[in-house]
């Protein structure tokens, strides 16, 4: 008839709308979007809202984002990263940018950022499992040193005998005889990334992005107990409800379950 009438499709096109139906999913994505702590984007809700027996386009998703002023963190401009003094050891780079590892704890990477605490700058080490993702340990310090990777290392809940490598970029926190000790101790392979190439730390590199901007960023922490707490927190969060891309949408601690079943 449209052919007939010479008459375009889009003019005569009609379907009811289910509005009681698009109010609840309205109300998901919010849900959802909060739940994130206001981290995910369009694709992640589409996942989650799978898990729950919907549907829905990622327009669709994104038109009702809009129109709820639903804007993730990751649209806001990120930090500019600090400069610090590098390393010079003569160490090799046995990473060798294989970030895709079979084992649990077979490297472990680190790096560390800065938060702002009344106005003045301290420090969280975090370090990863490549196998998982999983933020397996972390600290908060005042001050960027080798004593707060040291710290970090203490809170891992599993047996450090079990990390096969541990690598890090040069910076001179990860250069220190406390340091050389415990990797000694426990007969840990040490690993550098080339001078001036974050792409040899890729995987800790853009965990520390997340990090910046889900947690850091744009925040000021009213005390150094106040940053503790929410960094527990935070990890906590990370490791059990954030699903990641990496993982097909799953969480670290989801990933690693299913994988010792």
């Amino acid at each position: 008839m449209c052919k007939a009438l010479k008459v375009s499709r889009v003019l005569v096109y009609y379907q009811r709308k289910n509005k009681r139906k698009d109010k609840k999913l309205e109300e998901e994505i919010i849900r959802i979007f909060k739940e994130s702590r206001n981290n995910y984007g369009s694709r992640k809700i589409k996942v989650e809202l799978k898990k729950i027996g919907y549907q829905v386009s990622l327009r669709k998703i994104r038109t009702l984002m809009k129109l709820n002023g639903l804007v993730s963190n990751y649209t806001i401009n990120q930090f500019k990263i600090h400069k610090s003094t590098c390393n010079e050891e003569k160490v090799e780079n046995i990473l060798n940018r294989e970030f895709n590892r079979q084992k649990q704890l077979d490297v472990v990477v680190s790096d560390l950022t800065y938060v702002n605490v009344t106005g003045k700058w301290n420090y969280i080490c975090l370090i990863l499992d490549l196998w998982n993702r999983e933020i397996v340990g972390y600290a908060a310090g005042k001050k960027k040193t080798a004593e707060l990777v040291y710290k970090a290392f203490s809170k891992i809940p599993y047996d450090l005998n079990k990390i096969n490598i541990f690598h890090t970029d040069r910076g001179n926190e990860f250069k220190n005889k406390v340091i050389d000790e415990l990797i000694e101790t426990f007969q840990i392979k040490r690993s550098l990334s080339k001078k001036g190439c974050p792409y040899d730390n890729a995987v800790a590199e853009a965990t520390y992005k997340i990090i910046k901007t889900e947690f850091a960023y744009n925040r000021c922490f009213e005390s150094f107990e106040e940053l503790e707490r929410e960094l527990f927190d935070y990890v906590n969060w990370y490791n059990n409800i954030r699903i990641h891309g990496s993982l097909d949408y799953q969480t670290p601690v989801h990933y690693r379950l299913q994988v010792s079943l």
